[in-house]
């Protein structure tokens, strides 16, 4: 273990300091409690402190204070007072700042052994703590994301969606910004999992799910909306830039050039989209429904095109 003497005493620092380094231990010492703090600051990974109660300037109850204070950068520091004051009123408040344990002066060997011992227990105990809880918040963080990722083709998933939509719509509301969306549906999809098969499909979904987040700009999003329907947030755009984004999706994918021989729109897989932009002090529900419309209308005028809401 790290170790940390602080002791006024010269003659009690280096018996203490001898016998802490014939244990096996590392150990730093220092001759006052103002020093004791400064080494700590500098190194606040010290396993033990070891401290006199009484010292000049910052008493052995001070350091206690500031060590429980400023904590442990990765654990825990066990606390021992070095003192020939036994009676229970010291005893108590060395507990109510924070301290261990005791070791009374003179020092004996034995005693010391016995309370590095239980401090090494102590110790190691909050090591694995910690560790275990690192591990348990990286957990945490992993299926957060992962319930709120499309599984086949890594995208957010509606509930993603919703919480980004949210966020959007609060920030367009207090700072007057705008936004718009497109959705893009991937044109005679059912006819080509007839003709193709479902893990072809599959194929397609993540082909083109790969295709619209690379040719997004920093700050835009996509998502799986559902089956063969993508969505993207597009944030600062107007209608206009919108639908040249949209169109720049429908090029993209319909540069892939996957065969599709079920489909009456092209001889390769292609996209349909709608756009939508709304204003600061728009509902982010009727932008969806205005989006979904503008996709209704791409499809009713032929597909493998893009319109834009009215």
């Amino acid at each position: 273990m790290r170790i940390l003497i602080a002791e006024d005493d010269a003659v009690s620092r280096a018996i203490l300091r001898r016998a802490v380094e014939k244990l096996g231990h590392g150990c730093l010492a220092a001759s006052n409690g103002g020093e004791a703090w400064e080494l700590f600051k500098e190194h606040p990974d010290f396993d033990v402190i070891i401290s006199d109660w009484m010292m000049p300037g910052v008493d052995g109850l001070e350091l206690c204070r500031r060590v429980r204070k400023h904590g442990h950068t990765d654990g825990y520091t066990y606390f021992i007072f070095l003192t020939a004051l036994g009676d229970k009123e010291h005893l108590l408040q060395g507990l109510e700042a924070g301290a261990d344990d005791y070791l009374s002066k003179p020092l004996d060997r034995d005693e010391l052994r016995m309370r590095l011992t239980s401090a090494l227990r102590v110790t190691e105990l909050h090591r694995r703590l910690v560790f275990q809880n690192g591990e348990l918040e990286e957990l945490n963080r992993l299926l957060f994301e992962q319930s709120r990722k499309d599984p086949l083709t890594s995208l957010g998933n509606r509930l993603r969606l919703r919480e980004d939509l949210e966020a959007l719509s609060a920030k367009a509301h207090r700072y007057d910004h705008s936004y718009a969306v497109v959705i893009c549906d991937v044109d005679f999809f059912k006819a080509y999992n007839d003709r193709h098969g479902h893990l072809a499909g599959d194929d397609v979904l993540r082909r083109v799910a790969e295709t619209i987040s690379a040719d997004l700009r920093g700050g835009d999003a996509a998502y799986r909306y559902g089956g063969e329907e993508f969505l993207i947030l597009l944030p600062e755009q107007d209608p206009l830039t919108a639908t040249a984004v949209a169109e720049r999706l429908r090029d993209a994918v319909q540069g892939l050039a996957i065969p599709h021989g079920a489909s009456e729109a092209a001889s390769v897989v292609t996209l349909s989209a709608g756009v939508a932009a709304l204003p600061a002090s728009g509902d982010p529900d009727d932008l969806l429904r205005k989006t979904d419309s503008a996709l209704y209308a791409a499809k009713k005028a032929g597909r493998n095109r893009v319109s834009t809401s009215d």
